[in-house]
């Protein structure tokens, strides 16, 4: 998504006040049931993200990454912690690149909310894939790791990896779609007769496609850690909305990136694969000849941000959002649902939306 500066998502600051929680309770945690050090705790927030708060912990010479749920009234079944730490600790030995796990906590009492700690992994988050200073062969190099990444999820074998019961095993798109429309109407705050078109439209015209697999659910670049030196993924990030899922959703959750912000660039010049090299890529690497109702799955896919990004601008209202930029993320939802329609229906000017 574009129209938000880079910079506002790099590094730590010092912990938000309304973020703010017993930092001795924690350290108690940690030694119990991480690992035993003397000394300090210290504590940063990382800037980046909107959903759930991420901190830098540093215990005993080492460090930590602590997630955990925003702290006051919450939207239902939002901010998964838990089973953000139970998809990524059942990854551990498969060929997903995921941080190691360490302890969830769901005692509210410790902090005033759940939480998790895992691996500090000395990597960077790239929020400039498209426009920033990378060369084009960084940026192909970039592209296609995370294309693998995400090929290597939806070809695990969940019930191997012990998580049948993450999710149900059929209508995913359904499901979701059903999701979405009712944390729309509950988070909404202003009259969006795209989105009610696509609540219609959607529900009435699902693919009969019933794949499958793991899903991580926020596929996008800026979700995953990338080598500090090289352009390769080293961990998928932020599995809040993971669960069993049609793995063709998810990966055209990847690709929107193609019908928004890259849409109107020059991507031989960039270095980045066209969206057909990049569907291919994907096919081969999952054994799959095609992909069939592409294009539903793309507005699918920009519908359900619509309403993600209509929770952010909800959150804004109640003063729960995590991020400095939630306040224009949110603002984004209208001009997100036009585009979205616009997959649809094609007469639909989208010539001056900037996402």
């Amino acid at each position: 998504m574009g129209n938000t500066d880079p910079n506002e998502n790099v590094g730590t600051i010092a912990v938000q006040e309304h973020h703010k929680f017993d930092i001795d309770a924690l350290r108690n945690f940690i030694i119990e049931n991480v690992a035993k050090f003397d000394g300090p705790l210290l504590v940063e927030e990382f800037a980046g993200g909107q959903s759930n708060p991420t901190f830098l912990v540093k215990a005993g010479g080492k460090k930590y990454v602590m997630r955990r749920k925003p702290p006051g009234t919450l939207v239902k079944s939002a901010h998964a912690v838990d089973r953000e730490f139970k998809v990524m600790s059942a990854l551990q030995n498969t060929d997903v690149p995921v941080p190691k796990t360490y302890k969830l906590c769901t005692d509210e009492k410790v902090i005033g909310t759940w939480f998790y700690l895992m691996e500090f992994l000395d990597g960077r988050v790239i929020w400039d894939s498209a426009d920033g200073n990378h060369s084009p062969s960084d940026r192909s190099s970039l592209w296609d790791s995370a294309n693998k990444s995400l090929a290597s999820l939806h070809n695990v074998n969940y019930e191997n990896a012990g998580l049948s019961d993450f999710g149900k095993h059929s209508d995913y798109v359904g499901r979701q779609i059903k999701r979405w429309s009712e944390q729309y109407e509950y988070t909404k705050t202003q009259n969006n007769p795209y989105m009610e078109n696509l609540i219609d439209y959607l529900a009435k015209n699902k693919p009969e496609d019933d794949f499958c697999s793991i899903v991580h659910g926020d596929p996008a670049i800026e979700n995953m850690m990338v080598h500090k030196n090289k352009y390769e993924v080293i961990a998928l990030l932020d599995w809040e909305l993971s669960t069993l899922g049609n793995p063709l959703s998810d990966f055209a959750y990847l690709c929107m990136r193609y019908r928004n912000s890259l849409r109107n660039l020059d991507l031989k010049k960039l270095g980045i694969p066209y969206e057909e090299d990049y569907i291919e890529a994907y096919c081969q690497r999952t054994g799959r000849s095609e992909i069939q109702n592409w294009e539903f799955y793309m507005a699918f896919n920009m519908f359900r941000l619509a309403a993600i990004l209509q929770g952010i601008a909800k959150r804004v209202i109640d003063g729960t959002a995590s991020s400095r930029s939630a306040k224009l993320k949110g603002a984004q939802s209208y001009d997100m649902s036009m585009l979205a329609w616009a997959q649809i229906d094609k007469s639909v000017d989208i010539s001056k939306i900037a996402l």
